[in-house]
């Protein structure tokens, strides 16, 4: 009975609580001046998360007459990848997410996203959504104010053409290699896509990060002394568990009484911070005795961080050097951010490459007027070569517009009231309200992509234009399509922007001029399947996507398999 009366209690101040919360937040919503949705809960309620992902179909709810089940629409991670620009064709481009936590404002309005973008100090990132990934320390994603200032001006000077250069030269290694296994598997084809590309990205910033190179299938190389495993695994082992990483924490994860797996990714960290140590010792030693530094992106950042410290003005906070924390979080922030946004963006290019093959002949007409007789991927020099590779960018921006890993951009207007001009109206946002930028709705809107904005079409990324060759002849070139501030921000925009854009461009282009100059790919068909049967499966496939742990990804990846073969130069 005291049991009963336990629960019933408990049961009933939640709910009170709920009920005063939302009734109090949907006070200060009708305030702001925008169109309302009341949830019962809040999208980052770790009960509700659990509950969401357990029981799928709880969003069912969705579907109740009169609008009273629209919240469900909006409060489960990632829904703005299935939802595309469908709500604010209802609501507008601004509307208000009424819960219990608070209130959330949810923009698809390319001049307020820019606008919010801009405003780094007015609008920053919510401290309990990045806090968690301060587990090797703080870095340029989880810090504000002069902190960002002073990581950002250390940090980006790291991300040149030295390092672009480097990129290059080990996303074609890899991608050769890559290549081979594929046309090895025969006419079975790969279900691999999604798992080897996962690869590619992980040696490519084990390569140019920390200057350790490791062939794409297997290779064992020897541990130094004093460790257990290599930097490659431990470093593999902490991005792929990084939700489970974030929320235990280190010093939990080191416990003697948890499960071998959980263990074993303990030993990851500890591995993993074992050989950043080393790298600053190392790195700081060879400076000292005014040696060249090791060249990697790591080891860039330590001697920026160490000039700074020896030249800087120590009365001006903004010109110190990086910590040793600082450093080894802004590291694992750079593989983080760098590792499945990457890998997911290649892999889903490769599907719609693979669904729509006439894009694959788009492409190898650019690789061959560019390349000529220059040979092999190993003769490839970046300078030369990367920036005429047009339309291989122009797949990428394509496959981020529509599958970006990052589906939105959430922001907060911290301790302060803020407004938000919309149509000449100022909106009052007050202290603690989130700001969702909504991306995918962004890449998804028909006002700025028109009719077919729904459509897979990277030829939208480039136009013909006339230029003179000489007096009595004229040439077509193909010019990049600039977007408009606000419509295309895969990495963000303003001076919050990525650091690492360049650094993925190169990788991508990198990889699939090597993948698509020698071979082409075609969908394996099932049992009594016709050729377009194959290719609706393949984005039946890439559309079957979702937020798995961080980052958008396909859902089923291993459910169709590809095959590589040589491509007829005819």
């Amino acid at each position: 009975m005291n049991w009963l009366f336990v629960s019933a209690s408990v049961l009933f101040v939640s709910l009170s609580w709920t009920l005063i919360s939302v009734v109090s937040n949907y006070n200060a919503a009708r305030k702001i001046g925008f169109p309302i949705i009341i949830s019962p809960v809040s999208p980052l309620n770790p009960l509700w998360i659990l509950t969401s992902r357990a029981f799928p179909r709880i969003l069912l709810l969705r579907h109740l007459p009169f609008g009273l089940g629209k919240w469900a629409r909006c409060t489960y991670m990632g829904w703005t990848f299935q939802d595309k620009h469908a709500l604010h064709d209802e609501l507008g481009p601004v509307f208000v997410v009424v819960t219990p936590s608070g209130n959330e404002v949810t923009v698809a309005d390319r001049q307020a996203a820019h606008t919010i973008l801009s405003r780094r100090k007015d609008f920053i990132k919510p401290a309990v959504m990045y806090e968690q990934l301060n587990v090797f320390g703080r870095n340029l994603n989880t810090v504000e104010g002069e902190d960002w200032q002073r990581q950002r001006r250390l940090t980006a000077p790291s991300f040149n053409e030295r390092t672009s250069s480097m990129v290059w030269d080990e996303a074609l290694r890899q991608a050769q290699d890559m290549a081979r296994s594929w046309t090895d598997e025969g006419t079975a084809g790969s279900k691999e896509t999604v798992a080897d590309t996962a690869t590619l990205a992980l040696h490519v910033l084990t390569s140019v990060g920390f200057g350790l190179s490791y062939p794409f299938h297997g290779g064992v190389r020897d541990l130094p002394p004093g460790h257990s495993m290599t930097y490659r695994d431990a470093l593999s082992l902490c991005l792929q568990n990084i939700i489970t990483f974030t929320i235990l924490g280190k010093k939990i994860l080191s416990s003697s009484f948890l499960p071998k797996k959980l263990r074993t990714l303990g030993v990851a960290t500890k591995e993993f911070q074992r050989y950043m140590e080393e790298m600053l010792s190392h790195e700081r030693n060879m400076a000292a005795k005014r040696e060249h530094g090791t060249g990697n992106l790591i080891g860039a950042l330590i001697r920026a961080s160490e000039e700074a410290q020896q030249s800087g003005d120590r009365t001006d906070s903004t010109y110190l050097g990086l910590t040793d924390d600082e450093i080894f979080g802004n590291i694992f922030a750079f593989n983080l951010a760098g590792h499945e946004t990457t890998a997911n963006t290649l892999a889903t290019a490769i599907v719609l490459l693979a669904a729509k093959p006439e894009y694959q002949t788009w492409i190898a007409e650019e690789i061959d007027e560019v390349l000529q007789s220059i040979g092999s991927p190993s003769k490839w020099v970046y300078e030369e070569i990367f920036h005429k590779l047009q339309r291989y960018l122009a797949v990428m921006y394509e496959t981020l517009r529509l599958y970006g890993s990052i589906v939105f951009i959430p922001k907060s207007t911290g301790f302060h009231t803020q407004t938000l001009t919309l149509d000449d109206q100022t909106h009052v946002l007050t202290p603690s309200t989130t700001v969702n930028i909504n991306v995918q709705a962004l890449h998804t809107d028909p006002d700025i992509w028109g009719p077919d904005a729904l459509e897979w079409r990277p030829s939208r990324w480039l136009k013909s234009s006339r230029t003179d060759k000489d007096q009595n002849e004229s040439l077509t070139v193909e010019i990049p399509v600039e977007p408009e501030a606000g419509t295309f921000i895969p990495w963000a925009d303003g001076p919050r922007a990525c650091v690492g854009k360049k650094f993925s461009q190169v990788e991508f282009v990198a990889v699939l001029a090597t993948l698509f100059q020698q071979y082409q790919v075609r969908p394996v068909l099932q049992d009594g399947e016709s050729g377009e049967q194959g290719k609706r499966g393949l984005m039946k496939m890439v559309n079957n996507s979702a937020i798995s742990a961080i980052t958008l990804q396909m859902q089923e990846p291993r459910s169709r398999s590809l095959r590589w073969e040589k491509r007829s130069l005819e």
